[in-house]
């Protein structure tokens, strides 16, 4: 599990691609200090596993459901990513549950600034839309972030100068694919309240018939 708040800011220094499926090699320091093998780590919100380290980042595996569903897809030698370590047991909360299972992929559609904040307003798919609640939590290439506006088919933030600095979202540009991980809290209470489907049962073959012509 994660909180959102990003650690670091790493450098794709490689992808190596297979027929559906691709390792990505990625240079990073502050993560790197307690990180081990078999460890997760989000990157740009995604859950992934490092499957190997080096004296200056990790690698790890990206699978075909992976790259289909987020926008790891698109990164390259030399792309900016956000990086976060799991939340240890003793670690402040500082954003919110992400769990590093993006719903969908998101574009930006406009960027405004507004006196020190920055408005990014964000198209969506409706199955993510339909999670996304004003001042509720949504995750934005696993950054944890406060929904300001929520229209038909997009919603907005509004980000303040710290947080474009130190992630990846301060050099995102209008066009540019995000991963978004809504509220794994509305999932939840969704679930719940929809009824549970009937059970059905086969109808038995054993009848009276039956055990009459079998000598029963």
């Amino acid at each position: 599990m994660f909180t959102g708040i990003i650690e670091e800011l790493g450098t794709v220094e490689r992808v190596t691609r297979g027929r559906v499926s691709a390792v990505i090699a990625i240079r990073a320091e502050h993560i790197l200090s307690d990180l081990k093998i078999g460890d997760s780590v989000a990157v740009n919100g995604v859950c992934l596993t490092a499957t190997g380290l080096t004296g200056h980042g990790f690698t790890a595996d990206v699978m075909h459901e992976t790259l289909d569903r987020s926008a790891l897809a698109g990164l390259g030698p030399g792309s900016p990513v956000n990086l976060e370590r799991a939340m240890a047991a003793n670690g402040r909360f500082g954003g919110h549950i992400v769990a590093g299972h993006v719903d969908g992929v998101g574009t930006i559609a406009a960027i405004e600034q507004d006196d020190n904040a920055i408005w990014f307003t964000i198209t969506a798919p409706a199955q993510v839309l339909r999670y996304v609640v004003e001042k509720g939590s949504i995750a934005i290439d696993g950054i944890s972030l406060t929904v300001a506006r929520v229209e038909t088919d997009r919603f907005a933030v509004s980000v303040i100068p710290h947080t474009a600095a130190v992630t990846l979202l301060g050099r995102r540009r209008v066009g540019d694919r995000v991963n978004l991980e809504s509220d794994i809290i509305g999932k939840y209470v969704e679930r719940l309240l929809r009824p549970a489907p009937e059970l059905k049962t086969k109808e038995s073959k054993l009848t009276m018939d039956f055990l009459s012509k079998h000598g029963f």
